[in-house]
């Protein structure tokens, strides 16, 4: 199997270099958080490393412990600011896992006691409701 290579045009690369914008709610010298702007759910948020790979099957090993450590603080902000009972952490590898962008990412959506997941439909989620999203986000991480 022919590995592809990183494409640094794909729409997350592009967040990260401040091309198109986002609703940030977490940043360090490793990482950034930001709004999935088709979420599955309130308050679905994607950890992006900086360092580029497609997935984590060709990320470079010293970029998961940073990326980990963000994932676990979003999903600990996340949970507090949505007052969830539970937190889902996704992250998919290639195409026939149901990978669509070409970044390394990880999901972490907050989750209610029967309250099921949206799909992944493409309709976008209005820019207030993500602002008001990633506001509470940032206000539960301080």
């Amino acid at each position: 199997m022919a590995e592809t290579p990183y494409d640094p045009q794909n729409i997350f690369a592009k967040i990260l270099r401040g091309e198109i914008p986002s609703h940030r709610v977490y940043e360090d010298q490793s990482v950034v958080a930001f709004m999935d702007v088709m979420p599955q759910g309130p308050g679905h948020t994607l950890v992006v490393p900086k360092a580029p790979s497609r997935n984590l099957l060709d990320a470079d090993p010293a970029a998961l412990g940073p990326l980990l450590k963000a994932v676990q603080k979003v999903a600990l902000a996340v949970r507090k600011a949505f007052e969830a009972d539970g937190v889902t952490i996704l992250q998919f590898n290639e195409p026939a896992s149901g990978q669509t962008v070409y970044h390394l990412h990880i999901h972490v959506i907050p989750r209610f006691e029967g309250i099921a997941l949206k799909p992944h439909t493409g309709v976008m989620e209005k820019p207030e409701v993500l602002a008001d999203d990633a506001d509470k986000i940032r206000k539960a991480l301080v």
